[in-house]
């Protein structure tokens, strides 16, 4: 894989630790900051509707700019705003600060996808992509750890002057080591992004992408609870628990590239349904610990092999203008991430209980394998529509 590409996964690697180290330091923030753990967690809630809502504008605001300096200048973004969040005084400035990193995520992953796929022979797109995205994947191993760990020892600022210090490097990278002329923009510009939103391919993708998220989140936003109540794994073991989900999640990430190159929408079928499987088992069958723990691992392993298939789907389906989509699809991730955390929410209120829970990501996933399918069937219908009567 060329070089550029691992600049890219090192900026990846910054937003990912961004984006969720938060989650280790609520307690600090919140204490520092004279506001209730609830209100610190908001935080995080804060930084996903900054993707959701700042994935557009920053798409069509740089649709007709070269994609070199516009990496770059989202990559100096997030040194930017994680240098606002460590010198961030009270917390509504720190909450400002976190949606302004959020801007630049959606369009760096969607513009850093483009740009990936650009570098490689057809044939190894998916992997190009599945590379960028490992920076993403190795932070929830490396990167949030050390950042909690730094957090707790020095304060939560260090940890946010940390990612600043990585954040440099990598904007360093980007500027030596991508092209000045790669993947520049389509000539029909902001209008010719616009277009490809008209096609029913690139929605079905991002709803895919949204169902597989929601499919995760209403039942990981739980999880901790999950594993001690139903499992009746210790809060200590559960750390080490998640560690594993991230491991797994590097090595789906890896294998999720290769099989897209390989049978991209077969891939996507496949993995929703092992997930659908996968739920249903950890519905009948987490109380036993180990059978959790190997469960978590294997749910992080499936759930990332489908994202780089879903960002090669949407790219391909949107290829006259894919910039746009690309950003886009990133959104669509997030919304389920936030969608699935409402729906788990919603049904234990409705009274499904811990270890029922899972069977509502079952649901969620089968949703996606339907779209899935469907799609994959107006593919076949293309095909043959193109062919020439006997």
């Amino acid at each position: 894989m060329p070089l550029p590409i691992l600049a890219l996964a090192i900026a990846s690697f910054c937003i990912g630790t961004t984006e969720f180290v938060i989650m280790g330091l609520l307690p600090e923030v919140a204490a520092d900051l004279g506001v209730s753990i609830p209100s610190a967690g908001l935080l995080v809630t804060g930084y996903a509707l900054g993707v959701v809502f700042g994935a557009p504008i920053v798409a069509v605001a740089t649709a007709r700019l070269p994609r070199k300096p516009v990496l770059v200048g989202l990559a100096a973004l997030f040194v930017i705003g994680n240098l606002f969040c460590a010198i961030a005084p009270n917390y509504w400035l720190l909450m400002a600060a976190r949606v302004f990193t959020a801007f630049g995520h959606g369009a760096f992953f969607g513009i850093g996808s483009v740009v990936a796929a650009s570098l490689v022979p057809r044939n190894k797109r998916a992997s190009a992509i599945a590379l960028m995205f490992a920076g993403l994947t190795l932070s929830n191993i490396l990167g949030v750890p050390a950042g909690t760990a730094l957090g707790e020892a020095f304060g939560w600022r260090a940890t946010f002057l940390a990612v600043v210090g990585i954040g440099l490097v990598s904007v360093a990278a980007i500027a030596w080591l991508v092209p000045s002329d790669v993947a520049e923009p389509s000539g029909g510009g902001l209008l010719g992004e616009l277009r490809v939103l008209a096609k029913l391919q690139v929605w079905l993708a991002m709803l895919i992408a949204s169902l597989a998220s929601a499919s995760l989140f209403a039942v990981f936003t739980y999880i901790k609870p999950y594993l001690t109540e139903v499992s009746g794994l210790s809060t200590a073991t559960i750390t080490w628990v998640l560690l594993l989900f991230g491991a797994g999640m590097t090595i789906g990430n890896i294998i999720g590239g290769r099989l897209a190159d390989w049978k991209l929408m077969p891939t996507v079928i496949a993995t929703l349904l092992g997930m659908a499987l996968l739920f249903i088992v950890f519905a009948e069958l987490g109380a036993m610990a180990t059978v959790a723990i190997a469960i978590v691992f294997l749910w992080g392993m499936l759930i990332f092999i489908v994202v780089p298939p879903l960002q090669m789907r949407v790219v391909e389906a949107a290829s006259d203008g894919p910039n746009l989509a690309a950003t886009l699809n990133q959104g669509a991730f997030n919304v389920g991430n936030a969608g699935g955390a409402w729906i788990g929410g919603l049904a234990i209120a409705w009274g499904v209980s811990y270890a029922s829970l899972p069977l509502v990501g079952a649901v969620l996933a089968l949703l996606a394998v339907v779209v899935a399918v469907l799609s994959q069937a107006l593919d076949r219908r293309a095909v043959l529509q193109t062919q020439p009567a006997e």
